[in-house]
């Protein structure tokens, strides 16, 4: 009888030549559902986010943070002796992940044709810029340079301001997601007898991929989105605005809540006029609404106004700044911040899992950031039959 307790991925082998973000953050996704993740790193420099700050006791809280509950081993693919060792990894791998510029594996000799031919049954997930075809193939890319190019940039920060960076790494992260989701259906196909496959995900598509409307609106109405500041670009009222004390984020998405919005304010005058009728209306007139819910929200502070609308059944919350959201009782029912045990850290406290499974129990301890080829031992002792 299976156990249905047991981490989802636990049993499978990650080979990991991923470096910086958008490859290191796939594979952590991976662990966190219980797949054994072997980094596999260059020797003395490793992966190029050792070197990014902060610092804590001169470890990389950036590295860190996405590198927790892996393995790590120094190869130089270019070495005989090196090689031979990765080969063998790569004979008890069940999915390899890179995110190197298309060709690069191919010049190491160990492009998809090449491992597909010796490790029929390996998985290949590979995230790059531009993906594997297309005329910018083999051009590297950047988050910010996706961001640009993907239209995101072009419509985030405030109106009239110079083009924005969305504040985290979307580009990156974006791709991440999307290459563990590829690598999951791969995994699944293999177990259908479906055989093994590459999955090829590049940073710009999946910067298309979240544009919402915004392309269908162009192609088939010629409008251009532009950026809105905290503002949706349909629904009103749906963005930040000002109370007596800081800022809410108010979300009425509907009539209905609109209309408890109004009596929540204690404003009946807004539900009836007439320029506030429909959400088109509102939209048509989205700053004098501003305008009108803002003067009624500075007679009481943020959180005031967020029970008294959470009282009312209107989605709402505080605009938190990263020293708030930690503290949130929220995130720690859900256990979203987590601490690890590092001998050079000390308390490393980092982001949990989102990923809740009602049978599988949330895992508490972790493993620490490895530091480079600090695995080395366990890994060729695994390659020896001896885990």
């Amino acid at each position: 009888m299976q156990d249905t307790s047991t981490p989802p991925l636990q049993g499978l082998t990650i080979l990991d030549l991923s470096r910086v973000l958008a490859g290191p953050y796939c594979t952590m996704i991976l662990a966190q559902q219980g797949a054994r993740v072997i980094k596999v790193e260059i020797p003395e420099t490793g992966d190029d986010s050792r070197a990014f700050g902060p610092f804590v006791n001169g470890k990389s809280l950036y590295f860190s943070s996405i590198n927790y509950d892996k393995k790590s081993i120094a190869l130089n693919l270019k070495q005989p002796a090196d090689r031979e060792i990765f080969e063998k990894l790569l004979g008890i791998a069940d999915v390899l992940v890179e995110n190197y510029r298309p060709g690069t594996m191919e010049k190491l000799g160990y492009g998809w044709d090449t491992l597909h031919a010796n490790y029929p049954n390996l998985i290949y997930g590979a995230a790059s810029g531009f993906g594997d075809f297309g005329p910018y193939s083999r051009q590297a890319a950047y988050d910010m340079v996706v961001q640009g190019m993907g239209g995101v940039m072009s419509m985030t920060g405030q109106p009239g301001a110079p083009p924005t960076r969305v504040g985290v790494s979307i580009g990156d992260m974006t791709a991440a997601l999307y290459l563990s989701i590829g690598i999951l259906g791969a995994i699944y196909k293999r177990s259908q007898g479906g055989g093994a496959m590459k999955v090829d995900v590049a940073m710009l598509d999946c910067q298309l991929s979240l544009l919402e409307d915004a392309i269908p609106a162009y192609l088939s109405l010629g409008e251009v989105a532009q950026p809105q500041g905290s503002r949706h670009p349909e629904i009103t009222p749906f963005q930040v605005f000002t109370t007596q004390d800081s800022n809410i984020v108010i979300a009425a998405g509907n009539d209905h809540l609109f209309s408890l919005l109004t009596q929540v304010l204690e404003r009946p005058d807004l539900l009836e006029n007439p320029d506030y009728k429909t959400n088109a209306l509102r939209h048509a007139h989205v700053d004098v609404l501003q305008a009108d819910i803002e003067g009624a929200l500075q007679n009481r502070s943020t959180q005031q106004w967020i029970e008294a609308l959470n009282a009312a059944g209107v989605p709402c919350g505080p605009v938190n700044t990263i020293a708030e959201v930690v503290k949130d009782p929220q995130v720690a029912a859900r256990h979203m911040i987590v601490s690890i045990a590092d001998p050079v850290i000390g308390n490393l406290q980092v982001a949990g899992n989102p990923i809740k499974l009602s049978s599988v129990s949330e895992r508490m301890e972790h493993q620490a950031p490895p530091e480079l080829d600090g695995d080395r031992d366990a890994i060729l002792a695994l390659l020896n039959g001896k885990d």
